[in-house]
């Protein structure tokens, strides 16, 4: 398997990080996901993962992570800008103990600008990003569809590509790196090929 010996935790969090970490995993990578202690529903995206529980408000649940990551190649964290940062599991304190982790921040809006503290959901995310105007079909107003764009496609799964990259560049310079996996900012790329269009004056269609 690609990566085999590859070792990865993955905070829990909704779809995009456990999609992540399951296509790591499906590579591969050994990948230990860390739980809330409060009982959840199982979830699909689990596949392959080892798992614990852990109280990261704790210090105890702090200093385990800590210890985990000094041996680690990859962490994954879902949480919103500032969130690592207040637990004492900031990339800069993780990496200074561990230079070669490659540190994969999965958000909605990113961790700079004046979105950076919002929540949101799949639908907010494509609407921001442009990519829900593109899905009109005639004159109809635009379909959203299931959360498959921002959370996994968008999201989910450009983070796995992002940490195989960084795993790959760590080779030659034999240093971690930090990704900002934003769903806002990947849809954007999506998009490419029509703001091109816009911004020379071509004339762009939508779907019909």
């Amino acid at each position: 398997m690609a990566l085999k010996g590859i070792r990865v935790l993955e905070l829990a969090g909704l779809a995009p990080a456990p999609f992540a970490g399951m296509i790591l995993s499906d590579f591969g990578a050994n990948v230990l996901r860390v739980d809330r202690l409060s009982p959840t529903n199982p979830d699909a995206l689990a596949r392959g993962k080892k798992s614990i529980s852990l109280n990261l408000k704790s210090a105890e649940g702090q200093s385990i992570v800590r210890k985990l990551c000094k041996n680690t190649d990859v962490i994954i964290e879902p949480f919103r800008t500032g969130v690592m940062e207040k637990l004492n599991l900031g990339p800069e304190e993780l990496m200074k103990e561990n230079p070669k982790l490659v540190y994969c921040r999965l958000s909605g809006y990113g961790q700079k600008g004046p979105y950076k503290s919002r929540a949101g959901h799949d639908i907010n995310y494509i609407a921001t990003s442009g990519v829900l105007e593109m899905l009109q079909f005639g004159g109809d107003k635009p379909t959203p569809p299931i959360n498959v764009l921002a959370d996994f496609a968008g999201g989910g799964l450009m983070a796995a590509f992002g940490v195989v990259s960084a795993l790959f560049e760590r080779t030659n310079s034999g240093k971690g790196q930090v990704i900002d996996a934003n769903m806002v900012g990947l849809l954007f790329l999506s998009l490419s090929r029509f703001v091109f269009r816009v911004l020379n004056n071509v004339h762009c269609t939508h779907l019909s």
